[in-house]
């Protein structure tokens, strides 16, 4: 009996009916970069290529080695465009059973296995941590789970999620939901908008936050509130278990160091210590509150309605997935007493955000849309796999 891991040509079907789509993304991103002036591009993957690495991977993460399933990060790049890339003595041939073998060496967090192509097919030429703007990056999450990515037009932080595989479920990143009159800053830079700021900016660190929440896997709700505004004490029990005073500011210094400063790796490492720090305060029962210049007030605390205030009983749900559609529902019916508190925190405090980790990964922002006058949940787990 064939197994598709000897099969030359793609089987897993999801692969090409997602490959001109997510091809017409990374061609649009690429042209719109070098038009921009932009050198340091990677090459264009092609729909043909883009199906043959997902195949590969796909059929690599249902693989064990040991117990273990892969979790392996594949780039499309020749080594020459790498930065101080791990050369293999010999050429890999992209197979499901080569890389299964491969994957427990490579599975740390930031490597990535280059893979390019000859006349004799794909193949893994070694590792490396630096890519260029665009680079289109498969990750192997979990068996069947597939991520398409690319290294954001700035080099540091979270990647930019195009399209997610599960099984047969895909789902397409719908980049027009991030130009929303109300669109949070947050989702914006999720969605790779960032593109004239840095990630050393405060708008990207909250997207550090959001990875570094869901990553501890405990659940959790982070208030971001406008600074030098106290009503916010209003919609939170008194006295508060943990409260921060005076504010903690050392992410806000580090934001606002000069930016030959911020583009020293000491400063990015400093900088996810302290986003790490920060997150993990929110796997204590209750919120984290933070100012929206980034100064830690309290964590722990207990959100309750505010005395001026009436019962949330409706919100806005979207996911920045393509053919999906606007719900207007109660907020429990989206999660449970995290998602009540923090739509009820929104609705009360509308100069407020609150992001919403829940256990099993999900991961929800809720602002206050001026258009439609109500909370707009926006359930965001697709852009931080």
């Amino acid at each position: 009996m064939v197994t598709p891991s000897e099969i030359s040509e793609p089987t897993y079907r999801a692969a090409s009916l997602v490959s001109d789509i997510v091809a017409a993304h990374f061609i649009r991103h690429i042209a719109e970069a070098r038009e921009a002036g932009e050198k340091d591009l990677a090459p264009e993957p092609t729909a043909s290529v883009i199906e043959a690495i997902i195949d590969a991977g796909f059929w690599t993460s249902l693989r064990k080695e040991e117990g273990h399933s892969p979790r392996i990060s594949l780039a499309y790049l020749p080594p020459e465009k790498a930065q101080q890339p791990l050369l293999f003595g010999e050429r890999l041939p992209l197979k499901p059973k080569l890389l299964t073998k491969l994957a427990p060496g490579i599975e740390r967090a930031g490597i990535h296995l280059g893979v390019w192509q000859d006349e004799t097919g794909f193949y893994a030429w070694g590792t490396t941590r630096k890519l260029p703007a665009y680079c289109f990056v498969l990750e192997m999450v979990e068996p069947g789970l597939l991520v398409v990515k690319h290294r954001r037009f700035h080099g540091f932080g979270k990647f930019v999620n195009v399209a997610i595989l599960k099984g047969d479920e895909i789902k397409i990143v719908d980049e027009q939901s991030g130009v929303m009159p109300d669109c949070p800053a947050l989702l914006s830079s999720l969605l790779g908008f960032s593109s004239n700021s840095s990630w050393n900016d405060s708008v990207n660190v909250l997207v550090q936050l959001a990875t570094s929440m869901r990553a501890h896997g405990q659940g959790g709700t982070l208030l971001v509130v406008p600074s030098g505004i106290e009503s916010w004490k209003d919609s939170i029990i008194h006295p508060i278990s943990y409260p921060v005073v005076p504010a903690f500011g050392r992410l806000t210094e580090l934001i606002k160091q000069d930016e030959s400063v911020r583009e020293q790796s000491s400063w990015q490492a400093e900088l996810n210590r302290e986003v790490d720090s920060i997150a993990g305060l929110t796997a204590v029962d209750g919120a984290t509150l933070l100012s929206d210049q980034y100064g830690l007030l309290a964590f722990g605390a207990k959100i309750q309605r505010s005395e001026k205030s009436n019962n949330v009983e409706e919100i806005m749900f979207t996911e920045p997935v393509l053919d999906t559609e606007v719900q207007i529902l109660h907020p429990t019916k989206i999660g449970g007493t995290r998602h009540l508190s923090a739509s009820q925190f929104v609705y009360d405090q509308r100069g407020a955000i609150a992001l919403v980790a829940s256990q099993d990964g999900r991961f929800t922002i809720f602002g206050w849309s001026p258009c439609d006058g109500m909370v707009h949940a926006h359930r965001i787990d697709t852009l931080l796999l």
